[in-house]
């Protein structure tokens, strides 16, 4: 199995699109980008528009060469509205008519709407594929975060060709009980997940951020998988010293670390990169007759 983040927040962009190959299926997990429109009060910089646009270079890419398409939810970060890219393909997505805020609820019937006649678009919620060889599994609906949040439902992947990979988007831990019992049942070699969103403390409670934490270990140490965590968990400046204690297990790293690249969290150093844009600018000076 080839596992390949193509686009992440390690990687300077909100995002966790993913592309896998298992047994000559294959597959393109949550193809969306975004950037935070405002952080530390700044919109966002230079770097981060060029990475946006790495980000969706490859997920075209990769796009093409797709049998299936997975859509987890419908945040932007996780799914683009494009014809182009899902047309002709076979799509499971998250049901927008069930277990779903309002907000996901508009967004999803849009997408629906949108795709009708481009691609093969159904239900992905429950739902299992035998694909030569490599099974293809649904979740039921996992909370979006810790139960009762308000941010509706998201659907995790796991791809089985003998080593057990599963995509856990946005449950922001596992913060959940319920997404994390379903996590270690399914007994993963390999799960990317986004972590405890410990740069929104003040919103989501000490409470909630520990328990994201305490079940990311609890999946670690009850399965001995691998975890990539990214997304919510790498927005936060002093992430490495926040979730010190899955980092020291030595089975969890970043999307980038993954890749074997180092990290490049942009929107988090937005404010020392605008700060050296208006350096550079002072530098040069004013043009001639301005």
């Amino acid at each position: 199995m080839r596992v390949m983040p193509l686009a992440a927040d390690s990687l300077g962009v909100r995002s966790m699109a993913t592309y896998v190959e298992a047994g000559g299926v294959r597959l393109l997990l949550d193809p969306g980008v975004s950037l935070s429109p405002r952080r530390y009060e700044l919109p966002p910089t230079p770097e981060e528009e060029e990475a946006f646009g790495r980000a969706w270079d490859r997920i075209d890419g990769y796009a093409r060469r797709a049998d299936l398409i997975t859509v987890s939810h419908y945040h932007g970060d996780h799914v683009r509205f494009d014809t182009a890219l899902f047309g002709g393909r076979k799509v499971l997505a998250k049901d927008p008519r069930r277990m779903i805020d309002a907000h996901q609820a508009e967004r999803g019937r849009a997408f629906w709407r949108g795709l009708e006649g481009h691609c093969i678009l159904e239900p992905a919620e429950g739902r299992t594929l035998e694909l030569g060889g490599t099974r293809v599994t649904f979740s039921p609906p996992l909370p979006h975060g810790r139960e009762g949040s308000g941010f509706g439902f998201v659907v995790a992947v796991t791809v089985d060709d003998g080593t057990r990979f599963v995509h856990a988007a946005d449950v922001q831990g596992p913060a959940s009980g319920v997404a994390t019992a379903y996590l270690i049942r399914e007994r993963p070699d390999l799960v990317y997940l986004s972590g405890p969103p410990t740069y929104l403390e003040a919103q989501v409670g000490k409470d909630t951020v520990q328990q994201g934490l305490d079940n990311l270990l609890r999946l670690v140490n009850e399965t001995g998988c691998r975890v990539i965590v990214d997304h919510h968990a790498v927005r936060d400046r002093r992430y490495r010293e926040r979730l010190g204690l899955a980092f020291e297990t030595g089975r969890v790293v970043t999307a980038a670390e993954f890749l074997g690249r180092r990290d490049e969290c942009l929107e988090v150093r937005r404010p020392e990169l605008w700060a050296r844009h208006r350096r550079a600018g002072a530098a040069r000076g004013p043009r001639a007759g301005s």
